[in-house]
């Protein structure tokens, strides 16, 4: 596809329309654009100018300005991503939402909140603690993300077993399409089959059918008792089986199932001086439950503890206060943090497969690793069959060794994945780093639907080009 640049005379009409001290020229200020959390030798691309708009009517005329001239766009939240989707693969002007940052309703009556895309997910809870509610649809990185962004890859985390994912919230939408027009989608309804659900499309769709400029969540009460509880296990199919005997014998859905494989917690601990008895377990579980009788929580938690050891654990631990319970925790949440002492070069996976398939694929994980002379640490989401599988450069390897590699591995990961029925992204997204691969794992069919849509909502394919796949 071929562009226009981003000229002086184009500069000007954006600062017309957002004011001269939201557009962004300076070469070495673009660079903070360049990138999100992939790897920026590999991915970055400088966009030509960066804008900060304060509205949807800012927005809406942005992208008629870029229409006509054929400047392709990148919306842009934090720059949190682990898929390369707010990169500016063609340049053209990457649009911030940072300033769009207020939230501008909070409606007790129907429990909804309503707010821009630019807003902290982490403050969306902090806004209505005190109100007894709290959004359930978080990931985890929620210190650092934005909701918008959080829609735009329907972001999953780790209470997802419980209370699923981002797009289960999103109840209502403002979006600028990438024609430029102005379009409400939902409302504050809890019921809606009137035609297509054009929200849902949108919901996970990586910025590539337009941009979101207000959303409308639903709220939940907010639980006020938990317990964790992480239990040993000697291998990884033991720690699996248990997995579904929870919920099916035990008659409980846990808040969340957390899978750590023993690289995992035996890298991350080492990292944190943690002195968890990692050495005698093949896997370990971290199990959270949460409710609002304390009773009620520590009774479920004893029946699970119950049912893992009924089915192969070699103990369980307790965690039932904040200081136990960040404890464990902050084992799960340092792992990748720890790999980067071991290499800061990585490929950060997050690959979904039938919760059963999980000790399947662990062995191909482990062909693959001894293949490719490299660590592949795998832990994630067990309660809904979502693995962060980590392929980690060894040290001895010169980078040009690390791509060709990395390129091999994933290619075998992601067979290994499709041919035991799931698929490459659970909650990162396809973005720019995993475009090259979904070709092969997808429904050709199926590809060629999103293609039409892309080209029905986009027809100048300037939002967010190069992302997810090629239109041509």
């Amino acid at each position: 596809m071929q562009y226009n640049p981003v000229t002086k005379k184009i500069v000007a009409e954006l600062a017309e329309i957002v004011g001269a001290k939201n557009v962004l020229i300076d070469p070495e200020k673009l660079e903070g654009y360049s990138h999100d959390e992939t790897p920026i030798d590999q991915y970055a691309h400088l966009p030509e100018a960066v804008v900060f708009p304060g509205s949807a009517a800012e927005i809406a005329r942005i992208v008629k300005l870029a229409n006509r001239e054929l400047i392709p766009i990148t919306p842009r939240g934090a720059g949190s991503g682990l898929s390369g989707g707010a990169i500016p693969v063609y340049g053209g002007i990457a649009l911030s939402v940072e300033k769009m940052d207020r939230v501008l309703e909070i409606d007790d009556d129907n429990m909804m909140m309503v707010l821009e895309p630019g807003v902290i997910t982490n403050s969306v809870n902090e806004e209505i603690e005190e109100k007894g509610l709290f959004f359930a649809g978080y990931p985890m990185s929620v210190l650092t993300c934005y909701i918008g962004g959080n829609i735009a890859e329907n972001a999953g985390g780790g209470k997802a077993v419980k209370y699923g994912v981002t797009g289960r919230y999103i109840m209502g939408l403002e979006l600028v399409t990438p024609t430029g027009e102005i379009v409400e989608l939902g409302g504050k309804l809890l019921k809606d089959v009137s035609g297509y659900d054009l929200k849902q499309l949108i919901i996970g769709s990586e910025g590539t059918l337009g941009i979101i400029t207000k959303a409308i969540i639903k709220l939940l009460p907010r639980p006020t008792e938990q317990v964790d509880l992480l239990v040993l296990f000697k291998d990884v199919k033991t720690a699996i089986k248990a997995v579904p005997r929870i919920m099916t014998d035990g008659r409980i859905i846990p808040t969340g199932i957390e899978f750590m494989d023993k690289l995992s917690v035996k890298t991350s601990c080492q990292y944190l001086n943690e002195k968890l008895p990692y050495q005698q377990a093949g896997a370990m579980l971290l199990i959270e439950v949460d409710g609002n009788k304390a009773e009620e929580v520590e009774a479920d938690a004893e029946t699970i503890g119950e049912l893992c050891m009924e089915n192969g654990a070699i103990e369980v631990y307790i965690a039932d206060n904040h200081t136990t319970r960040e404890r464990v925790w902050s084992v799960r949440r340092n792992i990748a943090e720890a790999f980067m002492v071991v290499s800061p070069h990585q490929s950060l996976e997050d690959i979904v497969v039938p919760i059963a398939a999980i000790p399947d694929l662990m062995p191909e994980i482990e062909r693959i690793s001894d293949q490719y002379d490299l660590q592949i640490p795998c832990y994630g989401h067990a309660g809904d069959g979502n693995l962060h599988a980590t392929l980690v450069k060894n040290p001895a390897h010169t980078l040009e060794q690390w791509y060709q590699i990395e390129e091999k591995a994933l290619h075998e990961l992601y067979l290994a994945v499709k041919k035991l029925g799931g698929t490459i992204s659970g909650e990162h997204g396809i973005g720019y780093k995993r475009r090259p691969y979904l070709e092969s794992t997808l429904d050709p069919v199926a590809l060629d639907l999103m293609r039409k849509i892309k080209k029905a909502f986009d027809p100048n394919n300037i939002m967010n080009p190069g992302k997810i796949f090629e239109l041509e």
